[in-house]
């Protein structure tokens, strides 16, 4: 697949490497000369100029492009350049760095593809690994909701109960089920609940405390979570 990431600097170009070493074609435009021969000393092509402006998305090759990702620190620039990928049909990525915030997502999810905030998802895994090994944040879903995956230890209040009798708070849902290391799967009523189990939740920050407290009960692990 061809790729245009605009912004070489820590995100475009992380991003970049990774798609390079999977095989895929890609193009980095970047104003910064300094930052753009890094770019090109790593062997990848680069367009330098201001990817706001349509011409330089043009000779980038935003046409013949599978999706660009607009990954600048600068939200406007990200902003300009995927409206004008998506208007030739590219799937379209746009980075946001300020904390997150209800209406900022809203003003713009409705017009890109995907909205992307690289220091919430390294503070996601740091926090998983703060959890440890009986819990584990998946996503952020949006301001006070979250996914988590709990794993039922010996001192679970639930188990040896079924996923029936499983209550939770209001504010949460049970949207998976896994028996130890199976896979996971939509949960049965009659399924047994045992140390080792796995369950994802989707829970309102409020509440998160409360259901681990159900699903995983007071043990202590100080195993890492994975990311």
């Amino acid at each position: 697949m061809r790729f245009v990431i605009v912004g070489a600097g820590r995100v475009g170009l992380r991003t970049a490497r990774v798609l390079g070493e999977e095989g895929h074609e890609v193009t980095l435009v970047e104003r910064d000369p300094d930052v753009a021969d890094r770019a090109r000393n790593e062997g990848f092509e680069v367009v330098e100029g201001d990817a706001s402006r349509e011409e330089v998305l043009v000779e980038a090759g935003v046409e013949e492009a599978d999706a660009l990702g607009g990954l600048t620190g600068d939200l406007n620039t990200n902003f300009v350049a995927c409206t004008v990928a998506k208007h030739r049909g590219c799937r379209t990525v746009m980075r946001i760095d300020e904390d997150y915030r209800e209406e900022i997502y809203r003003k713009y999810a409705g017009e890109v593809d995907e909205v992307v905030y690289p220091e919430r998802l390294g503070a996601l895994v740091a926090k998983n690994a703060l959890l440890g090994g009986t819990i584990r944040a998946i996503a952020d879903v949006a301001q006070h909701l979250q996914v988590v995956e709990l794993t039922v230890t010996e001192q679970a209040p639930v188990r040896g109960y079924s996923m029936g009798e499983l209550q939770l708070p209001a504010n949460a849902r049970v949207l998976a089920f896994g028996k130890a290391e199976g896979p996971l799967s939509i949960p049965r009523s009659d399924e047994s609940i045992e140390a080792g189990d796995r369950v994802i939740v989707l829970a309102d920050f409020d509440v998160l405390s409360d259901v681990r407290q159900i699903v995983v009960g007071d043990a202590v692990e100080h195993a890492t979570a994975g990311g």
